[in-house]
């Protein structure tokens, strides 16, 4: 499986406030980052995969919803995080 238990850890570390902390929004942005760069990728490779598309539609989805609770919270911790995590250009 391409997200193993320690990747999940090292994301929710850098990104969360601990490793353990596995609800708060920072941390699952960036875990739903990491796995929209890996559907996209798979995508390119498999064009007519569907259900992946679908998958991806949806995560996309979760994070623009996530993406804009916190905006809403604390625009500091939004601009720095979209600018860590590359999201916008």
């Amino acid at each position: 499986m391409y997200l193993t238990k320690e990747k999940k850890q090292e994301i929710f570390e850098k990104y969360g406030k601990s490793n353990t902390d596995t609800g708060s929004t920072e941390g699952q942005i960036a875990l739903f980052t990491y796995r929209i760069a890996h559907l996209t990728e798979h995508l390119k490779v498999n064009k007519k995969d569907y259900n992946t598309e679908h998958s991806l539609v949806r995560l996309v989805g979760k994070r623009r919803n996530l993406l804009d609770y916190l905006k809403d919270k604390d625009i500091e911790r939004y601009r720095s995080l979209i600018k860590e995590l590359g999201i916008r250009k």
